[in-house]
């Protein structure tokens, strides 16, 4: 059952068969103290007591580079034995039944809060339609006393540039503090842009606003998955 289990119950299985483990030893280190105890007693003919570093101490190594566990105990007839394992006080009657139920609780916590995982959901529209859209974004920082004659110009461009079939959509940013404009215009694809670039009324507004810059334009682009463009206008 372990090896056909899935990542999540062989996780389960090692903690509880762990935990399981730890319990057992935490038993059988109560048992050796009573056994010692009373193996004293019958020797000297009265209880003997030992100091704390006398008992023994049970090491239950995990794997490597793990914490190594120290479980220690008193005598099983002492009602407080059991706090060094479960930090609660139990009556020597009913430490076993005590630390079942322990388990028990822990078994159905498991099962109550175990993750939920959920597999990554694919993009199913990206086999259907072209898989990019191209974003550019233009930057340019304009003169004061151009400022006017830039905006008309920058108008005309825009007004033309979406009457493109190939043109998504173009929007333009005013930065007025620093007199800078960024402009997105997104495309179907990278070949529609640069094709576009040759055209008549790119090449006419490159010629205009040339004289109007404080600096050279900054062009950059970006793909896009086409997907996200076509879920978003419907």
């Amino acid at each position: 059952e372990y090896q056909g289990s899935s990542v999540l119950g062989q996780f389960v299985t090692r903690f509880l068969l762990r935990e399981t483990s730890s319990q057992l030893q935490s038993l059988q280190s109560s048992l050796d103290c009573a056994t010692e105890a009373v193996h004293d007693h019958g020797c000297t003919g009265r209880r003997i007591v030992k100091k704390p570093e006398d008992l023994p101490i049970q090491r239950v190594i995990k794997r490597p580079n793990r914490r190594i566990q120290k479980n220690m105990c008193l005598s099983p007839t002492d009602p407080y034995s059991g706090m060094l394992t479960t930090g609660v006080s139990v009556e020597p009657d009913n430490h076993w039944g005590y630390q079942i139920n322990q388990l028990e609780q822990l078994m159905d916590k498991l099962d109550c809060e175990s993750p939920r995982l959920e597999p990554l959901k694919e993009d199913t529209l990206a086999g259907t339609y072209k898989s990019n859209i191209l974003l550019v974004q233009r930057q340019m920082s304009v003169k004061e006393r151009d400022m006017e004659q830039f905006q008309q110009t920058l108008k005309i461009y825009t007004d033309a540039t979406s009457s493109q079939l190939d043109n998504l959509h173009i929007s333009v940013q005013n930065l007025p503090d620093r007199s800078c404009f960024i402009m997105y215009e997104f495309w179907q694809d990278r070949l529609s842009w640069m094709s576009y670039l040759q055209s008549s009324i790119s090449k006419t507004f490159q010629r205009c606003i040339i004289d109007s810059l404080e600096e050279p334009e900054i062009v950059s682009t970006m793909l896009l998955p086409a997907s996200w463009w076509i879920m978003n206008n419907n």
